[in-house]
């Protein structure tokens, strides 16, 4: 009973919370549904952490069952939205890439859906004065079990959600600088190859400007033939 009673705590204290990293390929956009209850709050996180040519940047769009549109982001690296939900169903997450003709991006993308209501509780007050200390008592240590636990399992909810934000961007960072190694490193070999072509070049055209192809010739011609003696 004991064990059944911490599930039914913690089962009520925890909210839905979801994090991905996709690719969205260059000309489509990719959309995600999540059913949300009226009164709950949506709270939305993505970030660009790699892309295969150009900019990090990617176009988003919340839309709610209806079909409104609740939020409308063009081409940015990354960013943050919190919203309340006043209708029930599935609402669309959209990621859009189309603006792009080659550039593939890689996508970190983190949702949270918690319940506006934060006072509800797992016992009746009435019933609790009816029968009386005993009972008040016990009432009380529930309460403030819940509580605590309600706490602990808030700050680890934060506390790993911003682990993965802080991941999502030293991936990124990561990407960066891996993507600017790669280049210099090109650029690099690239000096390199087309200083030996110019250096060879250089002592070849210098060679040839100390060579007489004449001077032979013109020897042979000086040298009497005494073959006919």
């Amino acid at each position: 009973m004991k064990y059944l009673f911490l599930i039914t705590i913690f089962g009520s204290v925890f909210a839905y919370e979801k994090d991905m990293t996709f690719t969205v390929q260059a000309g489509r956009t990719d959309c995600f549904f999540q059913k949300v209850m009226p009164n709950e709050i949506i709270d939305v996180e993505y970030q660009v952490i790699d892309a295969s040519h150009g900019e990090l940047d990617v176009s988003f769009q919340l839309t709610d069952p209806v079909g409104r549109i609740l939020v409308s982001d063009y081409k940015k690296p990354e960013n943050t939205h919190r919203h309340t939900a006043n209708l029930e169903g599935d609402y669309r997450f959209c990621f859009d890439n189309s603006f792009s003709t080659f550039s593939t991006k890689t996508v970190f993308f983190d949702i949270l859906i918690e319940s506006e209501d934060t006072d509800d509780k797992d016992y009746d007050t009435d019933k609790e004065m009816e029968l009386g200390t005993a009972a008040e008592t016990y009432m009380m240590r529930v309460s403030d079990i819940s509580e605590s636990v309600k706490r602990v399992a808030d700050r680890v909810s934060t506390a790993s959600r911003l682990q993965d934000i802080l991941s999502a961007h030293e991936a990124r960072d990561r990407n960066l600088a891996e993507d600017m190694c790669d280049r210099v490193m090109k650029w690099s070999m690239g000096q390199i190859l087309l200083m030996l072509i110019v250096g060879i070049t250089q002592v070849y055209f210098v060679k040839s400007l100390f060579e007489d192809n004449n001077s032979s010739s013109g020897y042979k011609r000086l040298v009497p033939n005494f073959s006919s003696h």
